[in-house]
């Protein structure tokens, strides 16, 4: 598996992966509400998806093997997580931590001391397994269940 700069080529695929795992993957935070999904997907397009790959205060990257997109991971320059989701397939291989660290070592190289996202109910204990730290009451986003803001002290590059 290699993490890369996602590509504007790779919007579509990607695109599948942020369905996907949404819809498959974070029942707990959408229980299968059609217009929580509906609030959720709306943003998740090839043409949206392929905009934040071009680079501007923002990183998207995509965890690749043999030529499949496994996950998505978007950074907004320089500390602020805005998307870690895998492919409902490549779930429980690692995928997600790495593509976290890989999102954390981008942040650092920007000068970034912590980073910050906002989690899933689904997500938020592998977020705290990974050292993130609950920094605010949890809100409902889109309607979802709960959406958790978290922070994690990061070390510098260099």
């Amino acid at each position: 598996m290699i993490i890369r700069d996602a590509t504007p080529d790779d919007a579509e695929a990607a695109c599948a992966v942020l369905r996907a795992s949404i819809i498959e993957l974070c029942g707990a935070d959408h229980r299968g509400n059609p217009d929580i999904l509906g609030r959720w997907l709306a943003n998740k397009t090839p043409e949206i998806v392929a905009s934040w790959a071009d680079g501007q205060d923002r990183s998207l990257l995509v965890a690749v093997e043999e030529g499949t997109i496994l996950a998505v991971g978007g950074l907004a320059h320089p500390n602020e997580i805005t998307a870690n989701y895998v492919s409902p397939q490549a779930r429980f291989r690692g995928v997600s931590s790495a593509l976290v660290a890989a999102l954390e070592q981008r942040a650092a190289a920007l000068g970034a001391r912590e980073i910050e996202l906002l989690s899933t109910e689904t997500a938020h204990r592998f977020y705290l397994a990974r050292g993130y730290a609950d920094v605010g009451i949890p809100a409902g986003r889109f309607g979802t269940a709960a959406s958790y803001p978290m922070r994690k002290l990061i070390a510098p590059v260099g």
